[in-house]
């Protein structure tokens, strides 16, 4: 096996997570990350949680680092880790890069550690350790504990939600998501306050965090007017100079967590937030300012983008997807559409959070305006999702009567059979998307959950289309 064979995908999917869990490339992971510590004795371990494959491209990996010996005292450092052709590794390093790390030392978030980038080019490997990232620079400042008290106390003063925190007191500054170009969450606890104990940041690059913060205030004061037992997670501010939006922790479960076992109160929650929904669906677009649009097309094309992988890894799976892409617009090309409304976007149960106070609805990064039955598709596969993975007896009865309660909370107002139609062909398609995306390529099951899963997708498709009178093949 070797990482060229790997990376092409003609060594399939035991080349991938070869390079995922292989002993030699973890041993040349370790090694490397090794080198770049001041003190290279320093015990070190790592646990892999996200992966990422772009055959012939790139395979990306997120670990946690963990430091030191087991115990109270050992430290997390998060890292990305890619690996590309050979010939793209190697080059100088840019000036940015150097001066990013100089300023990271001088601040002193470097430690344990001489460097935070490393390559090792005959492997085509290069690693990146928080919170070193060209593209958002601000994530440095952001992660330093002399500057993030002032941060915080700005943002209770802009929102002025009770006492502001004393600008000197301290916190621990917990890395959420490390996605070098991509995204960045921290976590901010304070240690020796009353006021603003946990605290989140979410970091934003041109003027997209400004943006965000007006769509997500704008949406906080529809539903606080009409959201018919649903609220927003309202943020406290966005602070242009750090390109970040601010947010409060939310005390709670996500609703994903308390569909393991399902009872009385889940059904409730999901007549509340089809209710809820609805009420979105009915907000004016100025509300929110000039949201980007969405439709069918581009929801194909960037499931087909993110199922790319499956194609060398699962080839009958992956001409299993091309197939149910191509029958969902040969039926979409039929179905009548709606004026495009505003829609959250990413509506799932991890983003409904269950509190003393009620739902409260998170993350409005997504928002856009679309058909309406993208969200009631997104939420419908969602469900499908956690009663799959829950594999729960009944869970297929189960699935059906939780997606009943949610329709029922959305109809309460009115829907049209047309829109709940196109919702269905959403469930499928978007089915098809967050296997793709969800189901870790390190797992063991990884071949079978994801064969299983697009199965599923494929048949809620069939049935779909075989009542419309418009099937032209058998579910594979």
């Amino acid at each position: 096996m070797n990482i060229a064979d790997a990376l092409s995908g003609s060594a399939g999917l035991a080349g991938v997570q070869w390079a995922l869990l292989g002993p030699e490339p973890r041993e040349l992971l370790l090694h490397e990350l090794s080198a770049l510590l001041e003190d290279p004795r320093l015990p070190i371990a790592c646990d892999l949680h996200r992966a990422k494959y772009k055959p012939g491209r790139k395979l990306t990996a997120y670990y946690d680092l963990r430091l030191g010996e087991n115990g109270a005292a050992q430290r997390s450092r998060p890292i990305a880790v890619t690996w590309e052709p050979p010939a793209n590794i190697g080059q100088p390093a840019a000036p940015e890069l150097q001066q990013l790390q100089e300023l990271i030392s001088q601040r002193g978030l470097a430690t344990p550690f001489r460097r935070l980038v490393g390559e090792l080019p005959a492997w085509g490997m290069r690693v990146q350790i928080a919170p070193l990232d060209l593209h958002y620079p601000q994530l440095v400042r952001l992660s330093d504990p002399d500057h993030v008290p002032a941060l915080i106390a700005t943002a209770y003063a802009i929102a002025a939600r009770g006492p502001a925190p004393a600008p000197d007191s301290r916190y621990t500054i917990t890395p959420i998501r490390y996605r070098p170009g991509q995204r960045h969450v921290l976590r901010y606890d304070a240690l020796n306050s009353d006021h603003a104990g946990v605290t989140f940041a979410k970091l934003y690059n041109g003027d997209s965090g400004a943006r965000a913060f007006q769509v997500a205030t704008s949406v906080a004061d529809w539903l606080d007017e009409g959201g018919r037992g649903m609220s927003a997670l309202r943020p406290l501010a966005y602070i242009g100079a750090d390109g970040v939006i601010l947010y409060p922790q939310v005390v709670g479960t996500p609703l994903s967590q308390q569909l393991r076992q399902p009872g009385p109160a889940i059904a409730q929650h999901l007549r509340t937030i089809g209710s809820a929904l609805q009420a979105l669906h009915h907000a004016p677009s100025e509300l929110v300012g000039e949201l980007k649009t969405n439709n069918f097309a581009a929801e194909i094309k960037a499931i087909a983008r993110a199922a790319e992988h499956i194609h060398p890894l699962l080839p009958a799976v992956g001409a299993q997807i091309d197939a149910i892409l191509e029958q969902a617009r040969a039926l979409h090309e039929q179905l009548p559409n709606e004026p495009l409304t505003f829609a959250h976007g990413d509506l799932k149960a991890d983003h409904v959070w269950v509190t003393a106070d009620g739902l409260t609805l998170i993350d409005f990064d997504t928002c856009y305006l679309a058909d309406p039955a993208i969200d009631l598709g997104k939420f419908l596969a969602d469900l499908q999702w956690w009663y799959a993975a829950y594999d729960q007896p009944g869970a297929e009865a189960g699935c059906a009567q939780a997606q009943d309660q949610f329709l029922a909370g959305y109809a309460d107002s009115g829907m049209s059979p047309e829109r709940i139609t196109r919702a269905r062909l959403y469930e499928a398609l978007v089915l098809v998307k967050m296997t793709v995306r969800r189901v870790r390529l390190f797992d063991p099951d990884w071949a079978a959950r994801t064969t299983r899963l697009i199965a599923h997708a494929d048949a809620l498709l069939a049935r779909l289309v075989a009542r419309h009178g418009q099937a032209t093949r058998a579910p594979a």
